[in-house]
C-alpha cells in the first residue's frame, strides 16, 4: 500500500525543512496567476461548467523562491501551467501537452515543463473526463493525466511523488492508484479537506494496474 503524508501548510515553509534531493519526483499544478481560482457556471453543447466561489488564490504566481525549492528537493520535475513560469525554469527538452480533446472558446490544450531529456509528447483526453472523476476544483487535472506523468516520468513502485500544490488531490489519487508514495501540502483548508477525503476514497478501492501509453 502506498505510504501517504498530507499537510495543510504553506509549501514553501515544508520544503525548507527537506534535504536536497530527499523526494523522487515532483509532479504539480501551481496556480498560473491568470485568476481562473474560481469561475460562473455555465451551459452550452459541449456541457457547460460548474460554479466555484472565487477564493482568490489564483490572483498572482508563486515566487519564484518556491520553484527554486522544489528544483532543490526533487530529482525529477513534472510542472503543469510550465508556460507560465518559463523565467524561473531552466530550458528543458521534454514538454508535455494535455490535448483537451475540444476545440471551444477555453483553451485547447495544456502544457508541463519536465526535467526529462528527450522528445515532446501529448496525452488526448477530453476535459469532460473530469466529470468522471468528480471535480471539485475549477483547475482539476484528471486522475489519468497524472497517472500518465508518472508514467512519463519512468518512476518505480517504490518512488516518492510531492505535489507543493496539492489542491484537490488527483496527484495523490494517482499515487494511490498505481502504488507510489505521496507528500501533499495544500494551505487552503477546504481544498486540503477535500483532497484527504478523495485520497482516502482511492485507498479504500482495489489497486488499479496502469500500463503504459504510447
Amino acid at each position: 500500500m502506498s505510504d501517504i503524508k498530507l499537510y495543510n501548510v504553506d509549501c514553501l515553509e515544508f520544503m525548507r525543512t527537506l534535504p536536497d534531493k530527499s523526494v523522487d519526483a515532483v509532479i504539480t499544478d501551481p496556480p498560473y496567476g491568470i485568476g481562473k481560482d474560481g469561475q460562473k457556471k455555465s451551459s452550452g453543447g459541449h456541457g457547460g461548467r460548474k460554479a466555484y466561489e472565487f477564493l482568490g488564490w489564483d490572483k498572482q504566481r508563486p515566487l519564484q523562491g518556491y520553484f527554486e525549492e522544489l528544483l532543490r528537493i526533487s530529482k525529477k520535475q513534472i510542472i503543469w501551467g510550465g508556460n507560465y513560469f518559463a523565467d524561473y525554469l531552466p530550458a528543458t527538452q521534454k514538454w508535455l501537452v494535455w490535448d483537451k480533446g475540444q476545440r471551444i472558446k477555453q483553451s485547447d490544450g495544456e502544457l508541463a515543463w519536465t526535467s526529462e531529456a528527450g522528445a515532446l509528447r501529448i496525452f488526448t483526453l477530453n476535459r469532460v473526463s473530469l466529470l468522471l472523476d468528480g471535480a471539485v476544483h475549477p483547475t482539476q487535472k484528471p486522475v489519468a493525466l497524472m497517472k500518465w506523468c508518472i508514467d512519463v516520468a519512468k518512476l518505480p513502485e517504490t518512488a516518492t511523488i510531492l505535489d507543493p500544490f496539492m489542491g484537490s488531490g488527483t496527484t495523490g489519487v494517482a499515487c494511490v492508484q498505481t502504488g507510489r508514495n505521496f507528500i501533499g501540502c495544500e494551505i487552503d483548508k477546504g481544498y486540503f479537506e477535500i483532497a484527504q477525503r478523495r485520497i482516502n476514497e482511492a485507498l479504500a478501492q482495489p489497486r488499479l494496474e496502469f500500463g503504459e501509453t504510447s
